[in-house]
């Protein structure tokens, strides 16, 4: 059934379309809330969106952008708890040349 909805779907602009992704996830909204999305409304405030970020990013020098996206990550982590253990992806790895092909 979602996928017949899927391929019935008129095509949006290509400069802001919907994707797969947001369609299925608009889909699942109707579907699980009883809600209508309009399609055109959401597409307007995509490219709404879209502008005001770049407009944003016009104005600043990337040393600013550096900045807020290290802190904003600072933010992200947490203080006071545990840290999250860290995995060495080396050691977990099996040597290839070590092992010897099983016999047939």
């Amino acid at each position: 059934m979602i996928r017949r909805i899927i391929q019935k779907r008129r095509p949006a602009p290509s400069l802001a379309g919907i994707s797969l992704e947001e369609e299925l996830a608009l889909l699942r909204v109707e579907l699980m809330y009883g809600l209508r999305v309009n399609r055109e409304a959401y597409l307007r405030r995509k490219v709404d969106e879209r502008e005001e970020l770049a407009s944003r990013l016009r104005e600043r020098d990337a040393t600013a952008m550096l900045a807020d996206l290290r802190g904003s990550l600072e933010r992200a982590l947490p203080r006071n708890g545990p840290a999250a253990p860290v995995v060495d992806l080396r050691s977990r790895r099996q040597p290839t040349s070590l092992q010897d092909p099983e016999p047939a």
